[in-house]
């Protein structure tokens, strides 16, 4: 029944049900010789692991807290950035300044993501400082690792692509396609993949609908959000000097995707504080007890 080989049984439970995706467990009911009922929910256990007495809207001292400010600061960049009557308020070079300044927090944000997400099952980590130790885990068997590595990865691509175009001077379309449209290109899908595997961990599979609860509208808006990057991406290519395919659709997609990042961002803020479940507190206890080597 477990797949996870971060998880040895404690005494006297029993794995009764399991869900996931793929190779992947997202999901684990098990139940006791007393009939005690407890459920490891991965998302559940690496998002909700503060105390829901904290403040909501100001916690600066939890990691999770600066991960949605920084996120959300980086999707309003990009979203700003994308409104040509900015653009044209504040000349060319101002506003690719705001794109860099924008993938700079989305790399920063996404690295504290990456740290959430391996320090999720020690509970002896405790601050941003001790998980930002364990950075160099590597954990492919787990849907959360390998979404925020990829995404993170995918950010690193955006300081390329930003930076470029605020410093590369080219001369022809091929120059400019190689400088910044490709790593906007291999940023928009790590974006995508990432956002799809966050999906299917909310949804214990490939697709589901679930409007009641709060993290699938987080990871709806931001596919939705990586959906629009890649549009915007596959517009941007540059078919001459200085022209892209579709300057409209680049800019729409990349406007609509800020939007929706910074929904999503702004969602994160409220699903840490949200109310616990019994059975996932009493999983969340027993289970991290024997966490996997980095």
């Amino acid at each position: 029944m477990i797949h996870d080989p971060r998880w040895t049984l404690p005494e006297g439970w029993d794995a009764v049900a399991g869900r996931g995706f793929g190779p992947f467990t997202i999901q684990l009911t098990l139940v006791g010789r007393d009939g005690m009922r407890a459920v490891w929910d991965s998302r559940h256990h690496r998002k909700r692991a503060t105390s829901p007495d904290e403040s909501t809207w100001w916690a600066p001292g939890a990691l999770g807290w600066w991960m949605a400010v920084l996120f959300a600061i980086g999707s309003a960049c990009f979203a700003a950035a994308a409104l040509p009557a900015l653009a044209d308020a504040i000349g060319p070079t101002t506003d690719n300044a705001l794109y860099f300044v924008g993938s700079v927090f989305f790399t920063t944000a996404g690295l504290l993501q990456y740290a959430q997400v391996v320090g999720a099952d020690d509970r002896s980590l405790r601050g941003a400082r001790a998980r930002l130790r364990r950075l160099a885990t590597c954990s492919p068997h787990r849907i959360d690792w390998l979404a925020a590595a990829v995404q993170t990865l995918g950010t690193l691509f955006f300081n390329i692509s930003t930076g470029h175009a605020l410093t590369v001077s080219a001369t022809s379309a091929d120059a400019l396609n190689h400088a910044i449209w490709r790593p906007d290109v291999f940023g928009s899908f790590c974006f995508l993949v990432s956002s799809y595997l966050s999906y299917a961990e909310v949804c214990h599979g490939a697709a589901r609908w679930m409007p009641r609860d709060l993290s699938w509208w987080i990871v709806v808006a931001n596919l939705v959000g990586s959906i629009a990057f890649g549009v915007s991406a596959v517009a941007a290519e540059y078919v001459g000097t200085g022209t892209l395919r579709s300057a409209s659709w680049t800019t729409t997609g990349t406007f609509v995707g800020g939007v929706f990042f910074f929904g999503a961002s702004i969602l994160l803020l409220p699903e840490r504080t949200q109310g616990h479940d019994t059975a996932e507190d009493l999983a969340a206890e027993m289970l991290p007890a024997r966490p996997a080597a980095a």
